[in-house]
């Protein structure tokens, strides 16, 4: 079965981050997800609009970065 929903282990491969640094930008908010029994889950679609707008930010000169802890 195809789907949209990622795993914490996905979304860090997907964004190349470890799979720490993710868990810490999800349970602060900075990437969209929600839990599922305890267990943190992305959406694709919500995770590639966050990226586009993390990259309109970025072309209009914002700050949005992230922290070195995060990579």
């Amino acid at each position: 079965m195809n789907t949209d929903v990622m795993t914490i282990r996905e979304v860090a491969e997907y964004l190349k981050l470890t799979e720490k640094a993710a868990y810490r930008l999800a349970a602060d908010g900075t990437i969209p997800g929600f839990k599922v029994g305890g267990a943190w889950r992305f959406r694709k679609g919500d995770i590639d609009d966050w990226i586009e707008a993390r990259k309109l930010r970025s072309r209009k000169g914002g700050a949005d970065h992230l922290d070195e802890d995060h990579r």
